[in-house]
């Protein structure tokens, strides 16, 4: 692994202080190291003035600086100077990394977003034997599901807005959150009663959180504007694929070991991820870089005017006041935002409805079908195939409508998301309606797998096309609109299990079990094809009067 990706991780900086900076060492620290002249200048001049000033009290200097050797203007320099990348193809610069670091990169997100998501759902398979285990009801068995999404919803309110800041970055966030969030798995599979599994359930949901909305903007750290539809599209792919994953291995772990084997697995695997990336989990977030960078170089030069852009904006505010702004960022998107408010609506219903299949799943399949209960967590795998064959269609149309014309300095306005936006809007109710109404115990079992793959398919064009809508329209705050989009989707899916089983129980027919509980969702999807319309329509209008909105340089 590169050099580079070792320094910059968790243990590399931890080694790099520790040993007074022998160790893992930035070039501008090793002895051939050449300060680049815009640094040192402010040095010399304040040598030149100093002499100056020597020559002016000497002379006797009238008021005026006239003097018998002529007239010398003095000048106090106070002038800051910001530190940036050293050229346009700097390799410390994240936009510049060769590909397979990249590549690397994101796969680690990835990786780090699908473990995390799979916690969700993953004791999902075992809710009966919590039932007889602890002595309650269905409902506060499913509870321990409902507050681990409520709480990484909640989580990134705080963690997004940090990894914004150049003090705290993106890379110790996640790992310390990691690190809890495993050393949470051993009491929760250790959980005696019902209440120590909810509590400890939402304590890992919040620090599972911060990859799950600034997973995304660490993949536009690396990406420059034009190639970062692909890359959310990559990670999204393992952020929407995790919840599925999780009832297909919870059934396994529960049928072989039972119900806390659920939560071993997750401890082993969330382990194995804190290992890996705490060594290989380099800083991307080009603010934090710099940051450090100007940090150094005043060490060299002894030249304090040399900052950061981050620095500037943090001595703009008191310590209240950043703390007010870090936090209220994204509520204040969120909330007072039409664009964003719309788009995170939609978007949480797309997420509660997939979060209402594990509830829809076992009435189908275990209760109707009568499929075993590995089999039945096979089943999820038509979502992922879904999903897979929407991103194989997705990703070549961005392409062309959004990347190469980037590339060749053609210009792309947000809305080239839409068509597909609304595309994904019209598979939703499709593959709905199918899986309700194709439900029956007489008829194939594929049908409602069919139904669920083109409603996932659909669902992942949505979640596509509309954080992409987000990216390109809220580019400098990327990480705080999706920790408030996180926060809308996470809370109302969150409660969505809760009633599922009375939904479709209390609205079953004799042969259809889920129908019309499913056709209540239909509808409601039909409805919300509403908002990317109206964005087609008049996206530029409500942008334009958005204080957020603007898609930077994408550089």
């Amino acid at each position: 692994m590169h050099y580079r990706f070792v320094r910059d991780s968790f243990w590399g900086r931890l080694i790099y202080h520790l040993s007074k900076h022998k160790y893992f060492s930035h070039k501008e620290e090793h002895p051939d190291y050449i300060v680049p002249e815009k640094y040192i200048n402010d040095l010399k001049q304040r040598d030149f003035d100093k002499e100056s000033m020597e020559v002016a009290d000497g002379d006797d200097v009238s008021s005026s600086g006239s003097s018998n050797s002529g007239t010398i203007e003095v000048k106090a320099v106070s002038e800051k100077i910001v530190v940036d990348w050293d050229g346009e193809d700097d390799p410390e610069n994240p936009y510049n990394w060769p590909f397979y670091q990249k590549a690397f990169f994101i796969f680690e997100i990835v990786f780090l977003t699908t473990s995390v998501y799979m916690g969700s759902a993953i004791y999902t398979p075992g809710v009966e034997e919590i039932m007889a285990e602890f002595k309650v009801s269905q409902v506060v068995a499913t509870l321990p599901l409902s507050l681990f999404v409520i709480g990484y919803g909640l989580g990134p309110m705080v963690f997004s807005p940090m990894s914004e800041n150049a003090v705290f970055g993106r890379t110790s966030i996640y790992v310390i959150t990691l690190f809890i969030f495993f050393i949470l798995q051993i009491p929760t599979a250790l959980s005696k009663d019902i209440a120590s599994l909810c509590i400890l359930r939402f304590l890992g949901g919040v620090f599972a959180s911060p990859c799950l909305a600034t997973g995304g903007a660490s993949v536009c750290d690396v990406l420059s504007m034009p190639y970062g539809p692909v890359g959310i599209a990559s990670w999204a792919l393992g952020a929407v694929c995790g919840p599925s994953i999780g009832p297909l291995i919870g059934s396994v772990l529960t049928v072989k070991g039972g119900w806390r084997w659920t939560f071993w697995f997750m401890c082993i695997i969330s382990g194995c991820s804190f290992i890996t990336l705490s060594w290989f989990l380099p800083e991307s977030y080009g603010k934090t870089l710099l940051y450090r960078k100007a940090k150094r170089l005043r060490a060299i030069t002894g030249n304090q005017n040399i900052t950061s852009e981050g620095e500037i904006e943090n001595s703009r505010l008191t310590a209240r006041e950043l703390a007010i702004e870090t936090l209220w960022r994204p509520i204040e998107i969120s909330i007072l935002e039409p664009v964003v408010l719309l788009i995170n609506i939609y978007i949480a219903l797309v997420y509660s409805i997939m979060y209402l299949w594990f509830e829809a799943y076992p009435i189908v399949f275990f209760e109707t079908k009568h499929f075993t209960l590995i089999e039945m967590g096979v089943s999820y795998v038509s979502i992922m195939i879904g999903i897979w064959i929407a991103c194989a269609i997705y990703i070549p149309i961005v392409f062309k409508v959004f990347t190469k014309k980037l590339i060749n300095k053609e210009e792309v306005v947000p809305e080239v998301f839409i068509p597909m936006a609304i595309v994904g809007g019209i598979c939703m109710p499709t593959g709905i309606f199918i899986f309700g109404w194709t439900s029956a115990a007489d008829l194939p079992w594929i049908a409602p797998l069919i139904g669920a793959a083109i409603f996932a398919a659909g669902a992942f064009l949505i979640f596509q096309t509309l954080f992409n809508y987000l990216g390109m329209s809220f580019w400098r705050y990327l990480a705080s609109v999706f920790a408030g989009n996180d926060l809308f989707r996470s809370v109302i899916a969150g409660v969505f299990p809760l009633f599922g089983k009375p939904l479709f129980d209390n609205l079953k027919t004799g042969r259809f079990p889920v129908g019309w509980g499913s056709s209540i969702l239909g509808f409601i999807t039909i409805a919300m094809i509403a908002i990317p319309v109206l964005f087609y329509l008049n996206g530029p209008k409500l942008r334009a009067r958005s204080k957020y909105a603007g898609a930077g340089d994408g550089n």
